[in-house]
Order: structure tokens, then sequence, then C-alpha cells
């Protein structure tokens, strides 16, 4: 692609972000949120892409459903698909939403019973360029409240990974623990949060869409068996490498590889 075309979309995609950014709802809608234990909360669901070494347009869309707060697998739907939009800094979203989606639009016309009531995204929501990562995006798409938990630290808004947020880092004492990430203009974009007790390293949870940034970190430090929550954990390792090894089976057997569809 082109420097101009690339320009372009650049363009278009910023627009796209601000004229959404506007319908994201950054406090909590649901009842169940306003409860000290979740009362009411039954369902979480967990989405991720992975993709295969060295490939960066082949992916395995991934969506689960857990029970709450029991944390068992309810549903999995696990499908290769080929990203079409390129990969550009701060633009994520633009790639991996419309798979996304599409898993939550088939489970909801499929099996609408077991529709999660909040879904957790791997990677930021409000903490962002422009505040509007991709758990906004599919928030605001899917019209789910959404939580954003990244793995590494975003260093963007006058954030840094620095001694201070080191010695942060270390103030953390058990799982539950956190503390904010405040941007250079005041707003505290999202919070770093040590998730279980058996990890001192932090994720950092950001509001995505419909759910405030507090009642996002309780909810995650409850969702957390280990350091990743579970519905992200589980999304990680469902069906997917099992459907990606067959994915991967199928294009190099000629009989089979014309057949293939994503």
């Amino acid at each position: 692609m082109s420097a101009a075309p690339a320009e372009d979309l650049v363009k278009r995609w910023e627009s796209e972000q601000a004229r959404l950014r506007q319908e994201v709802v950054e406090e909590d809608t649901e009842d169940w949120q306003r409860s000290a234990d979740f009362s009411g909360l039954e369902r979480v669901g967990g989405v991720d892409l992975s993709f295969i070494k060295g490939d960066d347009v082949n992916a395995c869309a991934q969506l689960v459903v857990l029970s709450y707060p029991d944390l068992e697998v309810l549903y999995e739907d696990s499908q290769m698909v080929t990203l079409t939009a390129p990969y550009i800094a701060g633009f994520l979203a633009f790639r991996e939403t419309p798979f996304l989606l599409d898993a939550i639009q088939r489970l909801e016309k499929n099996q609408p019973e077991l529709l999660p009531q909040v879904v957790f995204v791997d990677g930021n929501g409000l903490f962002h360029y422009r505040e509007f990562g991709l758990a906004c995006h599919l928030g605001v798409l899917s019209g789910l409240p959404c939580v954003g938990v990244a793995k590494n630290l975003l260093q963007v808004q006058g954030v840094y990974k620095n001694d201070e947020h080191q010695s942060q880092i270390a103030a953390l004492q058990k799982g539950g623990d956190s503390f904010p990430l405040t941007a250079a203009s005041g707003k505290v974009l999202g919070k770093a949060l040590r998730s279980s007790d058996k990890s001192s390293k932090p994720v950092y949870v950001s509001i995505g869409h419909k759910i405030s940034v507090d009642t996002a970190v309780r909810l995650t430090h409850t969702c957390c068996r280990y350091r990743v929550p579970e519905p992200i954990r589980q999304s990680c390792a469902s069906s997917g490498p099992s459907v990606i090894i067959s994915w991967l089976k199928s294009i190099t057997l000629p009989s089979s590889s014309s057949s293939f569809t994503h």
C-alpha cells in the first residue's frame, strides 16, 4: 500500500473512531453491576484472535461464554478468518472487530439464551491513543457491556513504564489491589490491577462500554483464577489451537485446500 492511500485510510479511520467514541457509555448501566456480589450476572464472555506464527493475515477468531460465578464453559466458537484490513498502530479494532462481532451475532442468532451479559476483550478500551480501543469498538457495535484487559502497558497519553510506574506496581500487595492510569489531562483512563495473589505482574483494565472503571476492575478481579481473567484465558485456550491445526493441515493437502473457505 502506498503512502497516500494509507494516509487517506488513517484519516477515515480517525473520523470513524471519533464518531463512534461519542457513543461510548462510561458508567454502569445494568442492575447486576451495582450489586456488591454482582447478583443477576450469570454469563460472562471472552473474545480473542489467535494468529499463526509468521502469518498476520490468517487468524482464529474465538468467543467463549462462561457461567458466573463458577466460570465454567457454557459455549465456545472458534473459526478461521482472513483479515483484510492492514495493521496500523492505534487502529487494531478495524482489523479484528468485524470477526469478533460476527461471533457474537452468530451466538445471538443461534443460542440467544447464552448471550453474555458482559464481554472481556483481550486489549484496551478507553486506555488508548484516542480513548477508543478494541473493547470500546466492539462494545459500541455489539451494544454489550465490554471490559478491556491488556497484558502489557500501552505507553500513551502521558502514562509511561517508568520508575514511578514500577514503584506503583511494587506497592500492589495482594490480588484486587490497583492504581489509576492517569492521562496528562488528569483523566483516569483505566487501572493497573494485581489480579491474583499468585501473580505480581498486573493487568491493565479499562472501560469498553456500558460499565464504570471501578466496576470493571472489581469484576475483572472476581473472574481471575490466575493473572488473566478466565473469559480471556479460556478464549485463548479454547478449541482455537485445534481449529488452527486442522486448517494448516487442510491447506497442505491438495485435495482439501481448494474446498477450504473462511
